[in-house]
């Protein structure tokens, strides 16, 4: 289960430790505001646990917050996934205060309103717009500085990353790979879930189109006819299921990317708690049985591990004879329920 704990308000790249599943409020920015949501990440029987999580709280503003899933992958999967988890924050965060100053000027000239609506919806603030800018940075510096680390070979091995950051009533979600952001929203027919992310894999036409242009091979093997994994021009290897992640580095000549897919959404009042998981979750329970699960749960701090729970179990129950994957979830609650904090 996550764990909390409190960071300076400066955040530390390496602050976050070891634990696959974190939670931590960064001290003098949160003003006694309780930022409401669990973490939680169980190994599946394929080995080490490659995926981490974070959920910082008080991220960017008193009432923001950070939420970070991310799933290795290949040799060196779960030493590639932590360190993305524990550098990427900061860095989001220092490209969008740079932003911030250099743009400033230019952005007050903007005629858009935050919160204005243009046929009946609310257009992205200009708030959004520096976050945009400075999530499309970081992460190309994030891949970068994974390529400069000699010690690691990350040549075949990556990580996803899938990341919200709430800033009042604002989300801003960049996506990379194919773990998946699904909201909860209040409708008349009950709750119901609204997938905020693409999955990123090779059999997204747009995807494969890319990866061809650059001579990478999009094919599934005959033992998995129902994978779409991504090879070398003139070999079979390495076989990656996803089409975007960072590291990978043998790929990234062949259309293998790190852009991450940005995009925003504004909090209404129907909207009520937010889940971001691994694929490990998503093969093996839909968005409509995860949000159902999220909504049933005792509390929030028992949210997250409800939904790693009921996933381990489908695993068994629908794969008696495969692996089950390593599966990681947050949940974080946009409507205050109970009093409850990070778990």
């Amino acid at each position: 289960m996550g764990i909390c704990a409190s960071v300076a308000s400066e955040i530390h790249d390496e602050a976050y430790g070891q634990e696959n599943a974190v939670c931590y409020t960064e001290i003098g920015n949160t003003n006694g505001v309780q930022v409401i949501g669990s973490t939680y990440s169980h190994p599946g029987s394929k080995g080490l646990n490659q995926d981490s999580a974070i959920l910082i709280q008080g991220y960017g503003i008193e009432n923001g917050a950070f939420c970070g899933v991310f799933d290795g992958h290949g040799k060196n999967g779960h030493i590639v996934s932590k360190l993305v988890r524990n550098r990427l924050p900061s860095l989001l965060l220092n490209q969008r205060n740079a932003i911030a100053k250099i743009s400033a000027s230019a952005l007050n000239t903007s005629s858009s309103k935050q919160g204005e609506k243009v046929n009946g919806e609310s257009t992205p603030s200009k708030n959004f717009m520096k976050w945009k800018e400075a999530g499309l940075s970081a992460y190309k510096v994030m891949d970068k500085e994974l390529k400069l680390l000699d010690k690691f070979d990350f040549s075949c091995s990556g990580t996803t990353a899938v990341v919200v950051m709430k800033q009042g009533e604002d989300l801003v979600i960049a996506n990379l790979g194919d773990s998946r952001a699904v909201l909860g929203t209040n409708s008349p027919e009950g709750i119901k879930a609204v997938q905020l992310t693409t999955d990123f894999k090779p059999d997204v036409p747009e995807e494969a189109e890319r990866i061809r242009k650059c001579k990478g091979r999009v094919l599934a093997l005959k033992e998995e006819p129902h994978i779409q994994r991504v090879w070398l021009p003139n070999e079979d290897s390495p076989g990656l299921a996803m089409s975007r992640a960072f590291g990978d580095f043998l790929l990234k000549y062949h259309g293998i990317i790190s852009i991450p897919d940005i995009s925003y959404h504004h909090i209404s009042p129907n909207d009520q708690f937010l889940v971001l998981a691994t694929d490990g979750v998503w093969d093996v329970l839909n968005n409509d049985q995860v949000i159902s699960i999220v909504a049933s749960a005792n509390d929030e701090e028992a949210a997250a591990k409800a939904v790693v729970d009921a996933s381990t179990a489908a695993w068994k129950r629908k794969f008696p004879n495969s692996k089950i994957d390593d599966c990681t979830v947050i949940c974080l609650f946009l409507q205050k329920r109970i009093n409850m904090s990070c778990s």
